[in-house]
């Protein structure tokens, strides 16, 4: 049977606070006793920073929450894990930006679709769109929410918003017309806005959030939505067949079916097969399965004393020279070298 995680009653929490001003929100928090909650962390006297440690199903999370403006928060997503499931309703009025900075993160919408992020991009939703599942293909995942009660921040639109006359309750009709979620490409303007945000001192994280949260709303004020190209959507039982290929594929390295085996077996087009892997785990499947075995490798090479072509076997080359080719290709660097360098680990 499925659990259910602390991410259900943190996003939640998230949404009521947003609604209460941002005032000393923590000081009546209804959950601190909350299954499944590891811990809710008050950073500071005034409800400005607070952190949420989570625990998912094979892992760890955090939620680090900044209330930047009243209406507005800023929260850095930090997993290590490869879902997390939350439910219960949330205000379709409250919108939710999100950005990757690294590994790749799904969601699952309403229509029963489901959308990946990858290094990157940005998404825009209303938190009310969001199916019972957060996913990390890759089981990590690092990025940036920024979250808006489009009717609070509307009343009480921060410094420049307020001189520019930007219509903040216009954004969901400009992005999320009719239950859609607008997805942008990673491009420079993006990277721009956001890469600063994973690298500021303390001293300056109060104003500098201030800066950048209405940098970001005036450049969404300015994209023309018609022009983006929009990230493919993918049905859940497509999905789901993708993820169990996958498991199957890690399970036993020295086991190489072809594209057409596993399309046969899965009962699933090549080609489909082919598009959902990738728009899943950010790579074709020859590609990621190549990377992994590096890494598994890599792995042993640290932690046993197996030899090279022990290794190699174990991951699946048969002939210790392709193998070395191969890990070259993905380490920059010779087994034999990564061993000698990395031996201590």
């Amino acid at each position: 049977m499925r659990k259910n995680y602390i991410i259900k009653d943190a996003r939640r929490i998230l949404a009521e606070q947003i609604r209460d001003n941002g005032m000393n929100t923590m000081d009546k928090n209804p959950i601190t006793n909350a299954t499944g909650l590891s811990a809710i962390i008050p950073k500071d006297n005034d409800g400005y920073c607070t952190v949420y440690k989570m625990d998912c199903e094979d892992g760890l999370g955090l939620m680090t929450v900044y209330q930047v403006y009243p209406g507005i928060q800023l929260i850095y997503n930090d997993f290590e894990a490869t879902s997390c499931y939350w439910d219960g309703t949330i205000d379709k009025n409250v919108l939710e930006i999100n950005h990757c900075r690294e590994g790749r993160e799904g969601s699952v919408l309403q229509s029963g679709s489901c959308l990946y992020l990858g290094e990157g991009d940005l998404s825009i939703h209303t938190m009310d769109n969001c199916a019972s599942e957060m996913a990390f293909p890759l089981r990590h995942y690092r990025g940036i929410s920024v979250v808006l009660d489009l009717e609070l921040v509307s009343q009480n639109p921060p410094g420049i918003l307020a001189e520019s006359g930007i219509g903040i309750a216009d954004f969901k009709n400009k992005f999320c017309a009719d239950g859609s979620c607008f997805v942008m490409r990673a491009k420079d303007e993006i990277e721009h806005i956001f890469s600063e945000l994973y690298s500021v001192p303390d001293r300056l994280q109060k104003p500098y959030f201030m800066l950048k949260v209405q940098e970001l709303l005036l450049f969404l004020c300015m994209v023309d939505v018609n022009k983006e190209k929009q990230r493919e959507l993918y049905t859940s039982p497509q999905v789901e067949i993708v993820r169990d290929i996958h498991k199957r594929l890690i399970s036993n390295l020295q086991e190489r079916p072809t594209i057409e085996e596993l399309s046969k077996e899965y009962l699933i087009n090549t080609a489909t097969l082919k598009d959902t892997f990738k728009g899943v785990y950010g790579q074709p499947i020859g590609t990621y399965m190549k990377v992994y075995r590096m890494k598994q490798a890599a792995a042993l090479l640290r932690q046993t004393q197996a030899t090279i072509a022990e290794i190699a076997s174990q991951v699946g080359y048969e002939n210790q020279s392709k193998f070395a080719t191969a890990f070259r290709d993905v380490m920059k660097i010779a087994p034999a070298e990564y061993r000698k360098q990395n031996s201590g680990d």
